[in-house]
């Protein structure tokens, strides 16, 4: 998400759908999604996703076959699965269909999921900060752009806000005599390793572990993490233990908001839970199918269900045998 794996275009709908983020739509019953998927065949995968696996040798089938490997020979990484799946109240499909997902499109798994804190600890010895062009990004949204989003109260919305001013206000743009580059604000600020950077076995980004850290503290008592203290950001998204109910957090974010703003319980989809844990928004996306719905059922047409990507196709096209695994 590498949720979580915003791109550009995810980022402009979620700015565009600002002006309506607390309007929970209301205009028709609440649909229960199958564990279908929409698509009969897998949509396209994204070049990127192919220059980068062929660049390494490698097969999204080995690739697959490396993960599935991975969750079967770690029982104690399962059992974790659907303890923190249990606490957010989610099926374990979902948290396994988003790292499994992530490892066939967009890294290799390791061998086992103690390397993945092993590969931390190298990170972890050298400063971390936030910042871009030598401004913190704690200083950063103290600029009166970002004055709206002051009062939020969850550090969900608090961090959504502070992104859809990021995209309106800053991105591509030169304020106060400074020009910033035309890019997410997770890359901009929020990878001082290397770009498009992700870690751990959930491959979240810092910016979202921000955004859940509300919603992880009050299930788990875990402490929350603060963009100020860049090595513990990094330390809870890299560690597989501390990842797992940001991973949890992430996906229940998404069942919620599609429940609440699309009027769709995609809960027993876990094709299209692992759709928005790679493409990110999904308030924005809700909101944006909730609109188009409407449109459609004004003018006698039938309404769009939520459609998985080609990564959310192949978790539901493998449920069983991912199944298998809990």
């Amino acid at each position: 998400m590498g949720l979580h794996k915003n791109n550009y275009t995810s980022a402009m709908m979620s700015a565009l759908c600002a002006v309506s983020l607390l309007m929970p739509s209301t205009a028709y019953a609440l649909t229960k999604m199958s564990g279908d998927n929409v698509n009969v065949e897998q949509p396209a995968i994204p070049g990127s996703s192919k220059n980068r696996t062929q660049a390494l040798k490698k097969t999204f089938d080995g690739k697959y076959q490396k993960v599935l490997q991975l969750l079967k020979n770690d029982r104690g990484l399962i059992s974790d699965i659907k303890s923190v799946s249990k606490k957010f109240g989610i099926d374990p499909i979902h948290m396994v269909g988003a790292i499994v997902g992530e490892h066939t499109y967009n890294v290799d798994a390791m061998d086992r999921a103690q390397s993945y804190y092993i590969k931390a600890i190298s990170y972890l010895k050298s400063d971390i900060n936030f910042e871009y062009d030598g401004e913190n990004i704690t200083a950063f949204v103290e600029r009166p752009q970002f004055e709206k989003c002051n009062n939020l109260k969850s550090s969900l919305e608090l961090w959504t806000c502070r992104e859809n001013v990021w995209i309106s206000k800053f991105s591509g743009k030169t304020v106060d005599g400074k020009k910033f580059p035309r890019n997410r604000f997770s890359a901009v600020f929020f990878q001082p390793f290397y770009a498009g950077q992700t870690f751990g076995i959930g491959q979240l980004n810092p910016l979202t572990a921000l955004m859940m850290t509300d919603a992880v503290s009050k299930v788990t008592g875990a402490r929350k993490i603060d963009a100020s203290r860049g090595k513990d950001v990094y330390a809870t998204i890299m560690d597989p233990r501390k990842t797992l109910p940001y991973i949890a957090a992430t996906l229940k974010s998404s069942i919620d908001a599609y429940k609440r703003y699309a009027d769709f319980d995609i809960s027993t989809n876990p094709g299209i839970t692992a759709t928005l844990y790679n493409t990110g928004n999904p308030k924005a996306r809700a909101l944006a199918l909730a609109r188009k719905n409407k449109a459609l059922k004004a003018a006698g047409k039938p309404i769009e269900t939520p459609q998985e990507n080609y990564y959310g196709w192949l978790i539901n096209d493998r449920i069983d045998e991912l199944r298998s695994l809990l």
